[in-house]
């Protein structure tokens, strides 16, 4: 695990402070546009902004790691950090281990073909012997084994591995956030190779509700603190500042 920055942020940090409280959030740094790792090794992205915002909003001092996404769960459990900002789904599974703050943003899954790709239909029997690729331990991967089981199912260790598979042909098709691949198929010179093909998948059973941040179960008292930073970022205009840095429609 990786420390990236100690940071006081906010006008009442100093009195945080005092207190002897730092704020330990999570995030993957390998999901952009969400959260990723700039050429200078700083962290960067929506996530990355909103976690910075929401400390401001708690007037507390915070520290951003870096945490492996397979990993990230047992970490929090076993108090290595007090909270996950990383674009986490908060499907049935993973409401069963931790707490969730109400949704900061809603993204449904989509599959991604190359342009000229035949593939136009996507139901579990279109996908049979097709490559299908995914993302390790993600909710993308867990709705491909269980639905997919008669695809070749590729698993890569990131989104931008994931990415950059379908562009090299290593796979024929990709299962993956919509929002994470819009970054990549509008901003990059690679995604200009493929796009999305078929309809907007929404399973709350396993993509949930939307991403929230992440806490321990008997965190109530900073699992309010942080719905509480939700609704001031959204009700003076810094949530939609950082939306529209990244996105030209709102996803909240």
């Amino acid at each position: 695990m990786l420390t990236i920055a100690t940071a006081t942020i906010g006008f009442g940090a100093q009195d945080a402070q005092a207190e002897g409280r730092t704020i330990k959030i999570a995030v993957e740094g390998k999901f952009p546009p969400f959260n990723y790792l700039d050429s200078n090794g700083e962290l960067q992205g929506f996530d990355v902004e909103i976690a910075r915002a929401l400390c401001d909003a708690m007037h507390s001092p915070c520290e951003l790691v870096v945490h492996a996404w397979d990993d990230m769960i047992p970490g929090l459990l076993n108090s290595q950090y007090d909270a996950i900002v990383s674009s986490m789904s908060m499907s049935a599974e993973r409401r069963e281990k931790v707490a969730f703050t109400a949704r900061y943003y809603e993204s449904p899954t989509i599959f991604i073909t190359g342009k000229t790709s035949p593939i136009q239909a996507f139901a579990p029997q279109d996908l049979s012997g097709q490559r299908l690729g995914v993302t390790l331990a993600t909710a993308q991967e867990a709705f491909a084994q269980h639905f997919y089981g008669d695809a070749s199912i590729v698993v890569f260790g990131s989104s931008p591995e994931l990415y950059q598979g379908l562009a090299d042909g290593k796979v024929d098709v990709i299962l993956e956030d919509k929002l994470a691949a819009y970054d990549w198929l509008t901003n990059t010179k690679a995604g200009d190779c493929c796009e999305f093909r078929g309809a907007d998948i929404k399973d709350p059973t396993y993509f949930g509700d939307g991403a929230g941040i992440a806490l321990r179960k008997d965190d109530v008292i900073l699992l309010g603190e942080f719905n509480g930073a939700l609704d001031v970022i959204g009700q003076d205009g810094t949530y939609n500042m950082i939306n529209a840095k990244y996105f030209p429609f709102p996803i909240r």
